[in-house]
């Protein structure tokens, strides 16, 4: 009984100091998550009221833009702040990574501090599993709710001309669990690098680098189509086509001639109608 409560009070000390050594980030993360609510709630409420008023009562929901019946001007919600939002939850995971897990357990190495924790009897499998556990309970609960708080904002605007498009970089990256695995890969490449290159400046540069290339890459997967390829849909003639579910035209509109051949649109031989 009594090694079970030494080994107890040894994880409730060791959880305590990782609190303290935390407790800085996890209010900052609590502060921009809080921010990010309150402008959520302010702009989501003035795109319902936009969308109730009627004025975009005729639009339809396709992927061309919606204009104003009396001047043709295009209709649009205001969808920054949405971007913005999207933008930070791309970010995420090098913030995290710079900020967070390069100094996690980088700082002690660096000032030499562990070798105090560690005479005190906490183990080293419960001095890394203290702060890791934390610091990563604390990402997943900031990432996972501004993933939340992006579809709860985005869903008036979803998929609308006048609206975002899922598609959109801001979407397609900042929302989902995407978020959430990126934002707990930039965590754990901060804490490997912290621990590796025993300088914290050293750890923060680098995991920049390797958090960037990552973000960059993923980007480029994803505009390339790397990952999931397109698919082309031909038809034929003239007659009106049935929709295609939720597939729209990427914008490039050809013809294939009568030897099989694709050509542009704006190469077609057509004749001038008959006066």
């Amino acid at each position: 009984m009594s090694g079970s409560r030494s080994n107890g009070s040894l994880w409730n000390g060791s959880l305590w100091l990782a609190w303290r050594h935390q407790r800085v980030l996890v209010g900052i993360g609590a502060a921009v998550l809080a921010a990010a609510v309150a402008i959520a709630v302010y702009s989501r409420s003035a795109m319902a009221d936009d969308l109730n008023s009627g004025l975009f009562g005729h639009c339809g929901t396709g992927p061309l833009f919606c204009t104003r019946p009396d001047t043709g001007v295009p209709l649009l919600l205001d969808v920054e702040p949405l971007r913005y939002l999207g933008a930070l939850n791309m970010a995420l995971p090098i913030l995290i990574g710079v900020f967070w897990g390069a100094p996690l357990l980088g700082r002690d190495r660096e000032l030499g501090t562990h070798r105090m924790v560690l005479a005190q009897g906490v183990s080293r499998g419960q001095w890394f599993a203290s702060r890791y556990a934390l610091a990563a309970a604390t990402t997943v609960t900031l990432s996972g709710l501004l993933t939340w708080l992006f579809a709860w904002w985005w869903e008036p605007a979803a998929n609308r001309s006048y609206g975002l498009f899922w598609y959109e970089n801001t979407v397609l990256s900042g929302s989902g669990p995407r978020v959430l695995a990126a934002a707990l890969f930039g965590l754990a490449a901060g804490t490997l690098l912290g621990l590796l290159a025993r300088r914290i400046l050293e750890a923060m540069g680098l995991t920049l680098l390797l958090t960037g290339a990552m973000t960059l890459l993923l980007e480029w997967a994803h505009r390339t189509r790397l990952l999931v390829p397109p698919h082309t849909y031909l038809s034929t003639g003239s007659i009106p086509k049935p929709p295609m579910g939720e597939k729209w035209s990427a914008g490039h509109y050809g013809l294939v001639t009568a030897s099989g051949r694709r050509d542009d649109v704006m190469n077609c031989p057509c004749r001038p109608a008959p006066s």
